[in-house]
């Protein structure tokens, strides 16, 4: 008789020769010392470099990991669900390949599900005392501004939507993975609106985190990289995104909004547009826009319709 695992954890990759073999060996060895009845899985989403070559020379003596390819580069998004609606384990999680948040952390999580939560995300700002090495101050800030308009305008009440750890119950996840449409950057406050639209219990746990030391240069990340775009991209799409309007209109419509306490920073007209548009219920018609958090912003005024 087949004897699936208890517990799945689902690791995207993209690129990370540098450091996935000391990731397997984390990972397998907790697995191992816990005495977890799990799969690893790693997704390798189109990595030009030895990644799936290592992953699968690892597999050889570590009967717990397998390795799954994309058809090409498709997106951190993508290669979680996808890693995740695959995967066999009861209670299913993903972290990020550079366990920013240790592995060892995963317990946590875990028990926040066996306590009755359908989702358990890691939280990095419940306890801002457990980080050990912070992100930059730029990043720190994109990422805090990104969580608050998530918030404001999706309704979030979460304090940290993009920590790259989470776990779901497996029915939680068959739901919220089937239902995600966002397949790079800016799935996690998605699917998170999906849990919550779905009556889910989400529950927020404070975990450990430092940022990894090889982490990629801003400029050569994958488009399914973790954490925020660098400052000069988003500027550049902003830019880009203010102009097409500015064509289109004559001039980039300016305004505040608050919901749920939160004021909207009113610097960034493209972003207000976009919370404009989905506050006042009109329909946006490009899902895939240059400026991430405008797609983001669609997307939740796609699933508000259904």
């Amino acid at each position: 008789m087949t004897q699936y695992p208890y517990y799945s954890i689902v690791i995207p990759a993209y690129n990370e020769s540098a450091r996935i073999q000391a990731t397997l060996e984390s990972v397998v060895a907790c697995v191992r010392d816990r005495g977890w009845q799990a799969e690893v899985i790693v997704v390798n989403d189109g990595s030009s470099d030895a990644t799936a070559e290592m992953v699968k020379a690892f597999a050889r003596n570590a009967p717990e990991v397998r390795l799954m390819e994309n058809p090409g580069n498709r997106g951190k998004g993508y290669s979680v669900r996808s890693g995740i609606l695959q995967a066999l384990g009861e209670v299913v999680m993903f972290t990020d390949s550079d366990l920013s948040a240790p592995i060892e952390e995963a317990e946590r999580l875990f028990a926040a599900i066996a306590e009755g939560a359908d989702i358990a995300i890691g939280s990095r700002w419940l306890e801002s005392g457990r980080q050990t090495h912070r992100q930059p101050l730029y990043r720190q800030f994109f990422g805090r501004c990104f969580n608050a308009v998530t918030r404001a305008v999706m309704g979030l009440p979460f304090a940290d939507t993009q920590c790259g750890i989470k776990a779901f119950a497996r029915a939680a996840a068959q739901t919220v993975f089937q239902l995600q449409t966002i397949e790079r950057w800016g799935f996690d406050p998605e699917i998170l609106f999906i849990a919550l639209k779905r009556g889910l219990r989400v529950v927020e746990v404070p975990v450990s985190w430092a940022i990894s030391e090889t982490a990629s240069p801003c400029l050569k990340r994958s488009p399914s990289s973790v954490g925020m775009p660098c400052a000069d991209t988003t500027a550049s799409r902003s830019s880009t995104f203010i102009a097409q309007r500015s064509r289109s209109n004559s001039a980039v419509p300016r305004f505040k909004s608050e919901t749920r306490g939160i004021r909207l920073a009113a610097h960034r007209p493209d972003v207000l547009w976009a919370a404009n548009e989905v506050l006042s219920g009109l329909r946006i018609e490009t899902m895939e826009h240059p400026c991430p958090t405008v797609g983001l912003l669609s997307r939740f005024a796609l699933h508000q319709r259904r």
